[in-house]
């Protein structure tokens, strides 16, 4: 029974530094450098869901460029408004 403990703990010791160690990058990770977003809708067409189908696309935003205004002509941009949700346009003028 004390070697079952003993695995237990060990278990639960290597899982919470796991974790604590995990979180933090992968917000940071998903806040500065990149996350994965859904997009929904015809209003992305026919970039993004090709032919009304009804499955959504999953993009990657990429922060940096952003970031670094390396935004160019024909680049999707994410836009949020506070309280409005998540806005996604298409860049077609330079």
């Amino acid at each position: 029974m004390a070697q079952a403990q003993g695995w237990l703990k060990r278990y639960l010791k290597a899982f919470c530094k796991g974790f604590f160690v995990a979180v933090p990058v992968a917000v940071t990770f998903l806040d500065k450098v990149a996350c994965v977003a859904r997009v929904e809708g015809a209003s992305m067409q026919p970039s993004l869901n090709p032919g009304g189908s009804p499955s959504s696309d999953v993009v990657l935003l990429n922060h940096w460029k952003v970031r670094n205004f390396e935004v160019q002509r024909g680049d999707i941009v994410s836009l949020v408004k506070l309280g409005m949700g998540i806005h996604r346009r298409r860049i077609t003028q330079a």
